[in-house]
């Protein structure tokens, strides 16, 4: 059960001395994810001290840069491995790894599966909108079959990643996804990851209307937003186990929590690990 403790005021976990608005583009989602991560942090009555929040490269990994949480900005693909070894040194630490589709799962992708395998106790947000948008909008391992990218020009024609039903099935412990349109939801979901034991994820579908929503004349951001308020749809629980499709045609997005398990968790195990080498 998540206790509503909200100790101090959403503005107290931001860092005051720096420059905002923020460095994102106009209409761009990462604002209204970082709003929602403070308000679950907020939510949980989690001392901002003990809260680290870990990014990589690309528009979400300016992210830290702004919280007034313990932080750390990697490199491109790497935040699961540096986010792993702050657990291992740091076990009674919360720890947030922001990333964006790419990061996770193109050059991230190997840690991202064994991070869930292993079910280290991090909170993964996986920022969605389909494109790598700070780097020039070439195609990510999300960008739908067709649509267009600077590195496609002629339409993508690779199939999308699911990245929720790749965590489900490498072992994670919870797995929800949400759309920045939805935002109250996605605050509950991003709270109750946080409250998981075990490597629990949270994706969220963002709109990027400066390389995706403009190359595929998605309109504008609010457009995009309004797109996702019309095509994605509750998941029913009798639904959990089909593939979630990522899609867009003819099946809406489902959101939802696709997975909450408990299963061990690496901590633990290796914590016997070192108490049975310390017996011999």
């Amino acid at each position: 059960m998540i206790k509503n403790k909200m100790p101090l005021h959403v503005h107290s976990y931001l860092r005051g001395n720096k420059k905002f608005p923020s460095v994102w583009c106009p209409g761009c989602g990462l604002g209204t994810i970082l709003g929602a991560i403070i308000r679950g942090v907020r939510a949980l009555g989690l001392d901002k001290s003990n809260v680290a929040m870990v990014s990589g490269i690309g528009c979400s990994g300016r992210m830290p840069v702004y919280v007034d949480f313990c932080t750390l900005h990697t490199t491109h693909g790497r935040a699961l491995a540096f986010a792993t070894g702050l657990k291992l040194a740091k076990p009674g630490m919360k720890v947030i790894v922001v990333m964006g589709d790419g990061d996770a799962i193109a050059i991230g992708g190997n840690h991202f599966i064994h991070s869930a395998r292993r079910n280290i106790d991090l909170t993964a947000i996986v920022v969605n909108n389909r494109i790598y948008g700070m780097t020039g909008g070439q195609a990510s391992p999300t960008t739908p079959s067709g649509d267009l990218a600077t590195t496609a020009p002629f339409g993508n024609v690779d199939q999308p990643f699911d990245i929720s039903r790749l965590a489900v099935d490498a072992g994670a412990s919870f797995v929800a996804r949400s759309t920045v349109f939805h935002v109250l939801e996605m605050e509950r979901f991003i709270a109750r990851a946080l409250s998981k034991k075990g490597f629990s994820m949270v994706e969220v579908f963002s709109q990027c209307a400066t390389y995706y929503g403009r190359l595929n004349k998605k309109g504008s951001a609010v457009d995009m937003l309004k797109w996702m308020k019309e095509n994605t749809t509750v998941i029913k629980p009798e639904d959990l186990n089909q593939a979630c499709a990522v899609d867009m045609a003819p099946k809406k997005v489902e959101r939802g929590i696709l997975v909450e398990r408990d299963s061990p968790g690496f901590l633990e195990e290796y914590a016997k690990i070192v108490e049975r080498a310390k017996a011999i």
